[in-house]
């Protein structure tokens, strides 16, 4: 039982280092290499709030306004996103992703899906069931 074990490691290792690979790429691609991971995540919420103020943003990643505002004049530089008035009331100001913010907010989504490309390209159907079922029994 621990050689299957060790075996398994081995096996999500490669599959974490592909995945890996594939963000890493991204990120390379965007001129942004040395990204951070918290920066990563404050894209991803921008992302995924859609209508993201300061304030709101604020309260999504428990910061205070003045971090989140430094931490968006970086993104700007960055080129990741852009402040947008709001058209109602022009002292509402939102914080939209750039293509380029996207590319990265997604990512990792983007990695895991050519890592399952891979893993689909390499089995056969009754295979990639199985494995479906296999995986399916984790929680």
């Amino acid at each position: 039982m621990i050689a299957k074990k060790e075996h398994l490691f081995i096996v999500f290792e490669n599959l974490i280092s592909i995945k890996s690979g594939c963000s890493c790429e991204i990120f390379s691609e965007c001129g942004l290499s040395d990204i951070t991971v918290k920066q990563i995540g404050y894209l991803r919420a921008i992302d995924e709030h859609g209508e993201v103020t300061f304030s709101r943003l604020a309260k999504i990643t428990k910061n205070s306004k003045p971090t989140i505002t430094e931490m968006i004049n970086k993104f700007v530089k960055m080129e990741c996103v852009y402040r947008e008035k709001c058209s109602d009331d022009g002292r509402v100001i939102y914080i939209r992703l750039t293509e380029k913010g996207q590319m990265i907010a997604r990512a990792e989504e983007k990695a895991l899906m050519k890592v399952i490309e891979k893993m689909a390209d390499s089995l056969d159907e009754k295979e990639l069931d199985t494995l479906i079922e296999i995986l399916g029994k984790l929680r």
